[in-house]
């Protein structure tokens, strides 16, 4: 092969290869997007394992703070992140 045919077969590769560089996912994680039905199923049956009753009002600002800590400290625990806010009742 000539210099000339390598080059323009490394050039073919590079426009070939490019693309895929820039590339996005197809599917991108937005935030701010609604949750599904499923997703606020599991978020209701975690906090309900962690001792949140939402038939319990009289109780209700601490049963829900309670819970919400719980809750938050579990999904920090699991991505690895160290939670500790300091504070227990």
């Amino acid at each position: 092969m000539n210099p000339i045919s390598r080059l323009a077969a490394g050039a073919l590769l590079g426009a070939l290869l490019a693309p895929s560089v820039f590339a996005q996912p197809t599917q991108s994680y937005d935030p701010s997007a609604p949750k599904t039905r499923a997703e606020v199923r599991a978020d209701l049956a975690a906090w309900r394992a962690a001792g949140y009753d939402p038939d319990d009002w009289i109780n209700y600002p601490c049963n829900a703070q309670r819970a919400g800590r719980i809750v938050a400290a579990q999904r920090a625990q699991s991505m690895g992140v160290g939670a500790g806010s300091g504070t227990t009742q």
